[in-house]
């Protein structure tokens, strides 16, 4: 019962920042999606409804692997947040407007946002 309530909350909030937050191709929404063990980050137009750039954990596996460490969850999420600026910048995105999907803007959610500014975004 609990739970329902919980994810019925997570899912208004989610909704009140989506009626405010719109991406454009010039200015694309940097939408973040966090389960209890994995992030995602991904650049979306919602002119169009396409995604532009995406990353995730999966994609900084390798990087982890060849001695970059990034042993916590919020050390992974600021490298996903690094490795999706390094992407946009390749498709000359520059300027993005940040929608923390209805999760509290802490933790791995920063860290997201704090690694794409680090990488090079204006959030």
């Amino acid at each position: 019962m609990k739970s329902k309530l919980k994810r019925e909350k997570h899912i208004k909030r989610k909704r009140r920042i989506r009626s405010k937050v719109v991406g454009t191709n010039k200015r694309p929404r940097l939408s973040v999606y966090r389960s209890n063990k994995y992030i995602s980050a991904q650049l979306i137009d919602d002119e169009k409804g396409t995604t532009l750039v995406s990353a995730n954990e999966k994609d900084i596996k390798s990087e982890v692997k060849k001695g970059r460490e990034a042993s916590s969850k919020v050390d992974r999420a600021m490298q996903v947040g690094m490795k999706l600026a390094e992407r946009a910048l390749k498709k000359k995105i520059k300027t993005v407007v940040f929608d923390k999907g209805g999760y509290k803007y802490h933790g791995r959610v920063k860290q997201v946002a704090q690694g794409a500014r680090k990488g090079g975004l204006n959030l």
